[in-house]
């Protein structure tokens, strides 16, 4: 029974349940109350928030591997760990903007800075808005050296992961 391909329902379940995911991080993203500040406690709560994304990714993997359907679980590591990653730079970025305007080329919203965020791991840049301050091109820095990180080393070790899964479920179903 374990050699079975996942059924529809349960692909349909995955893919709801990644789309919730995403839907609830940006709700939390748009709604959770920000205080302007660019002080040694922003980089705390970012760091905080890196290693908690770091810890995620980790507990994500292990459960890649034990799980009955490696490449479902996968997909919803890429729906959970991604936007989770945006949405961290995308919050400082907000952060850093109020408490300090004219840290970009222009204010930056919630929205802006969303977009900017996904700008720059896409490696589009526009143009349209650009860190102009320090603080802000080291932590834009930051982010274009984790966006390499994200896509090299993230999509790597999930892709080990549902190799390593699959091959123990063939060894325990023998």
């Amino acid at each position: 029974m374990d050699s079975e391909a996942p059924s529809r329902r349960r692909i349909a379940l995955v893919l709801a349940r990644s789309l919730a995911t995403i839907v609830l991080l940006v709700v939390v993203y748009f709604a959770a109350p920000l205080r302007p500040q660019q002080d040694v406690g922003t980089l705390v709560l970012f760091l905080i928030g890196f290693a908690t994304l770091v810890g995620m990714i980790g507990w994500q993997l292990r459960a890649i591997v034990g799980a009955r359907y490696p490449g479902l679980r996968a997909v919803e590591t890429f729906a959970s760990a991604i936007p989770l990653f945006l949405l961290l730079f995308a919050t400082t970025y907000v952060v850093i903007d109020a408490a300090n305007p004219g840290t970009f080329t222009q204010p930056l919203t919630r929205i802006d800075a969303l977009y900017f965020t996904v700008t720059v791991f896409a490696t589009v840049g526009f143009g349209d808005i650009a860190p102009l301050s320090q603080p802000a091109r080291a932590l834009v820095t930051v982010q274009m050296v984790a966006d390499l990180l994200v896509l090299g080393l993230l999509v790597n070790a999930v892709l080990e992961a549902v190799r390593r899964g699959r091959s123990r479920r063939g060894a325990s179903s023998t």
